[in-house]
This record gives C-alpha cells, sequence and structure tokens, in this order.
C-alpha cells in the first residue's frame, strides 16, 4: 500500500510542505492529501492591504495543485486522533475520517480573543480574507472624518493602521499600543515609525490596555473611552487548540512541541510546521510566528520526511530568524535586523528601499506557493539569497 501523507492547512507552510514532498517523493509510493477550510490560497502578508482597498487575486488551490498528484480536500478540520492516525474532517456532504501514515499539521494561527467583552460582536480583524473583506465593506461605508482604531501594535497593527491611512486618508486612524510604539525595534527605527505616523496623521495612544469593546468606542483599563466606528483587533494571534485536545504535546499556547527535524515530541510520525510548532531556533530562542519560520520549519519537515520515507540522511537546516519588514504603506517601510537572542540591532533601513525588499519578499512568497513543486530557478534563487545578503549589508 501507498505511504498516505495528510497536509493540514494549506497556508504558507501547508502549501510548501505538500509540493516540495509531491516533488521529491515517488506518487508509486505515496500518496498526499491536502485539507483546507477554504478552496483557495490566501495571502495572509496581503490581507492588511486587501482590507485597506487593494484588489488582490485568491488563488484557486486546484489550480496551484495541478497536475501534481496531490489531493485536495475542501472541509474543515475537528479533530485530530494520533492513537488512531485518523483526522476527523466536516464539510458540503458531512465529512468523515481521513487515515493517515504521516501528518503534517499546518493549521496556523487565528485571532487572540484574550477575553475581551464585546470583541467578537464589534470588532473586526485581518487574520482571514473573509474577516478582511468584512473589515473593507465597513471601510467603505464610513463617510470623511469617521474613526478607525487599530488596537496592538505588532507588525499586523502597524502595517494595517499604515495602510488604512495611506488608502484612505478621509478617515481619521488611531493606533493603541499596550507599552512604547516600536518598543520591539531600534531606536532609529522607532522615530521613522513616529515620523510615519506622523506624516500619515495616525493618532498614536500608547501605555493603554483595551478591556472592552462596544458599538462605536472602546473601554480602556485606565477608565477612558477612545471614540471609533471600526476598530479593529490585532493584539496577538493564537493557535487552534485541536492538537491540545487530540493528546499532542503542546505548549501553554498550544503550539505542537516538536525537536530538531520538525517532529511531534510525544507522536513522531506527526510534524508540526509554521504557526503551529513550537520550534527551537538556532539561537536556542521559539522561532516566532511568521512567515520566515514557516519557510525554514517547513523546509526541515520536508527533508526529514522525504529523509524517512527514502533512508536518506536528515540534514538539519538552517532554523533563524534575521530580521522584522514592516511595510508602512506602499512607499515606505522599516528593515530590522535582530540579534541572536532576537533584540533588534541598533542600525535599520527606513523608506522606499525597505518598501522594496518587502516587496521582493511578499512576491518570493507567492511564486515559491504557486509553484510548489517546482525547483527554484536560478532568478529566483538569486533574489532568494540576495534579500538575505541586501538585508544584511544594507544595515551594516
Amino acid at each position: 500500500m501507498k505511504h498516505r501523507i495528510v497536509v493540514l492547512g494549506a497556508g504558507y507552510a501547508g502549501v510548501h510542505v505538500a509540493g516540495n514532498l509531491a516533488r521529491r517523493l515517488s506518487p508509486a509510493d505515496t500518496e498526499i492529501t491536502v485539507v483546507n477550510a477554504v478552496p483557495d490560497f490566501v495571502e495572509r502578508l496581503r490581507l492588511h492591504q486587501l482590507a485597506a482597498g487593494r484588489e488582490i487575486e485568491a488563488r484557486k488551490l486546484a489550480d496551484v495543485f495541478a497536475g501534481t498528484g496531490i489531493r485536495l480536500r475542501v472541509a474543515r478540520v475537528i479533530a485530530v486522533d494520533p492513537e488512531r492516525q485518523v483526522v476527523a474532517v466536516a464539510d458540503a456532504e458531512g465529512g468523515g475520517e481521513l487515515g493517515y501514515d504521516t501528518l503534517v499539521y499546518a493549521l496556523g494561527s487565528q485571532v487572540a480573543d484574550r477575553c475581551v467583552p464585546g470583541l467578537a460582536e464589534y470588532a473586526f480583524d485581518v487574520a482571514g480574507r473573509p474577516s478582511a473583506l468584512r473589515l473593507r465593506e465597513r471601510l467603505d461605508s464610513l463617510g470623511g472624518g469617521k474613526s478607525v482604531l487599530v488596537v496592538g501594535d505588532g507588525l499586523t497593527g502597524i502595517e494595517t493602521a499604515t495602510e488604512i491611512a495611506e488608502s484612505r486618508p478621509g478617515l481619521s486612524v488611531a493606533l493603541v499600543a499596550r507599552g512604547e510604539l516600536g518598543a520591539r525595534i531600534s531606536a532609529g527605527a522607532r522615530s521613522h515609525l513616529r515620523r510615519a505616523c506622523d506624516r500619515l496623521g495616525i493618532t498614536v495612544v500608547e501605555h493603554t490596555s483595551v478591556e472592552a469593546i462596544e458599538a462605536t468606542r472602546v473601554l480602556c483599563a485606565d477608565g477612558t473611552a477612545l471614540a471609533s466606528d471600526a476598530t479593529v483587533w490585532t493584539a496577538g494571534f493564537a493557535v487552534s487548540p485541536i492538537a491540545a485536545a487530540g493528546g499532542l504535546e503542546v505548549t501553554e499556547n498550544g503550539q505542537i512541541v516538536v525537536d530538531r527535524i520538525m517532529r511531534s515530541v510525544s507522536h513522531p510520525n506527526v510534524y508540526a510546521v509554521g504557526d503551529s510548532a513550537y520550534a527551537i531556533g538556532d539561537n536556542g530562542w521559539p522561532l516566532p510566528m511568521s512567515c520566515a519560520s514557516a519557510g525554514y520549519t517547513g523546509g526541515q519537515a520536508i527533508d526529514a520526511i522525504v529523509g524517512r520515507l527514502t533512508g536518506r540522511k536528515i540534514a538539519n537546516t538552517k532554523l533563524v530568524y534575521s530580521y522584522n519588514h514592516i511595510s508602512l504603506g506602499r512607499r515606505d517601510g522599516i528593515l530590522q535586523m535582530v540579534d541572536d537572542e532576537g533584540q533588534a540591532k541598533p542600525k535599520y533601513v527606513g523608506g522606499r528601499k525597505a518598501a522594496r525588499v518587502k516587496a521582493g519578499i511578499v512576491r518570493m512568497s507567492l511564486w515559491a506557493t504557486s509553484h510548489p513543486t517546482f525547483g527554484v530557478p536560478k532568478r529566483k534563487r538569486r533574489l532568494a539569497a540576495a534579500t538575505d545578503v541586501s538585508a544584511e549589508k544594507a544595515v551594516a
């Protein structure tokens, strides 16, 4: 019988893993099934742009996987049973169970609600394509002078606030930061970020914690209320509870604990990649949830699965996190290098150059997922390598 590989999730990590396994393993010996809740590939890196009004096509996964031999099952994963080696799914036909010999868990992350009253009823987010389009519809309905409040000053919050402010100058945009704005980037980069916010007319509210969300305002821990006709929640992401419910060893926040080659430490025929994995990088620190981490953890899982099934030596691929790219609208950005402990280095690059590097990363990520079974051509390899090298040189 063929070795059954089931990949849960078709984001950046899931598509990358499935496509490369299809390219490197014989279809005579293996069958690969990808389970995803929607039929489209979602460019999560660009959902804040979609929400702000940019037209971003959603590629059909059936087209992405055409000719690869990969089976696509459009269904929602509802449970994993690693003891029986089955996955329970639900779809329009009622669902059922899928058996596997090797499972790749790539379900990604979702909005962390932190039990904030009113969040589910009144807030918007950019964690998925439907929710980004829902926010876009709301922004379209707002007249001039109406207020948009973005809660959360991580990379997603900053990119969302600046994109909306640039694309919709008639709206009043505010960004709420729990601490100091840009606390995790260097002093110079923080100054650049503040200048960008000033240029775009964004009001920055620092050292503020949101305690509740209402239809036209948010309530803060210090008793103040901030007016908001559209509240966008970007204050953190959480992983699905499915892995924990299935008995896999997970961290407190639900990420699957993996070894150096991305195998679950409790169930070695389960591999976790992307945001779902608690992976320790080469610097000894956990890799952050990011598209870059999805690429590195996915690459390691591919090598591990191929090695295990073919008897080849499994090489350790690099697990690093070297820099943050932050877009500040279409023509501005920040490229911030980080050290081995994940702390910001003093130097940074800002402006159009950083924006061009970020745009290149987005294009490369889309190309890689749109051509999952192709070897990376020389031009693309040069682009990927140049991205890392230019980032290092730019801040040297």
